[in-house]
């Protein structure tokens, strides 16, 4: 478990498809992923992915547990994935969007980058974040956290930034 000042990051399980549920119904969060919609099935998926990937590797995209009231408010994690070819772990999180401009994105943020970076098991050395060029607030926290920008780019007809940090500066991702 990683904890901040007024976070508990904690892995995911299976119990929290609820909350992961409001997260992607919540209009604001689909919205900022341009979707009208995603099916239960298709959360069940996603959430199914990240038990995979942390079964596999030890961690994945944690649950957000606000201290003061224990509710889960969001995700915010590592994915192992590539980038043209190349591997790269990528930094994403999703909150619910009544938590949205109150910081905890890029407390969690920094919590994990530092969790990625620092804890010797993992010992990452760098990190990748997909941007949509839409999303200022992502953005602004990977920039916060210590990230910078890449590149430009295109998949599937929505643009990108590819945002990356490397404990080297002379490394990108």
């Amino acid at each position: 478990m990683i904890e901040t000042d007024r976070l508990f990051l904690r892995l995911m399980k299976q119990d929290d498809i609820e909350a992961i549920t409001r997260i992607f119904t919540d209009k604001n969060v689909l919205r900022a992923f341009d979707l009208k919609s995603l099916s239960g099935e298709q959360i069940k998926s996603w959430l199914e992915r990240n038990l995979e990937h942390q079964e596999k590797y030890g961690y994945g995209l944690f649950s957000v547990v606000l201290k003061s009231n224990n509710e889960v408010i969001g995700d915010c994690g590592l994915e192992h994935t590539d980038f043209r070819g190349t591997p790269c772990v990528e930094i994403g999180y999703d909150f619910l969007s009544k938590y949205w401009n109150k910081g905890y994105a890029t407390e969690a943020a920094l919590a994990v980058k530092d969790y990625a970076i620092n804890v010797q098991e993992i010992d990452l050395g760098s990190l990748c974040s997909f941007i949509r060029k839409n999303n200022l607030a992502s953005m602004r926290v990977s920039k916060k956290i210590g990230m910078h920008k890449i590149l430009e780019y295109s998949k599937n007809g929505i643009n990108y930034y590819l945002y990356g940090y490397s404990r080297n500066p002379a490394e990108d991702v």
